[in-house]
């Protein structure tokens, strides 16, 4: 998975060709922790179809917080560069 940050986060989302799954987690987070191989099992088995990407919350906490990620994980779908689900 592609880790993403406030400097390359909007390029990868809004520049993909492909739908984009963002997993928004915390270091400190057992689910996340629990999610992180499942999405690794995902991104394989998809990616030709969809890329998988991961952001910090706090590393990255304007980001954390423009998409409502408050819960984590949370996980955000973009869609031609628009954000199409939003899931917690």
């Amino acid at each position: 998975m592609q880790h993403l940050t406030r400097d390359n986060f909007y390029h990868e989302t809004a520049g993909s060709t492909l739908p984009v799954v963002v997993m928004f987690y915390a270091s400190w987070c057992p689910k996340c922790a629990m999610m992180k191989p499942v999405l690794e099992k995902l991104e394989q088995r998809y990616a030709e179809r969809i890329r998988f990407c991961e952001v910090e919350i706090e590393e990255s906490a304007v980001l954390a917080a423009e998409y409502g990620a408050d819960v984590v994980p949370t996980f955000v779908t973009f869609r031609d560069g628009e954000v199409y689900s939003i899931m917690q």
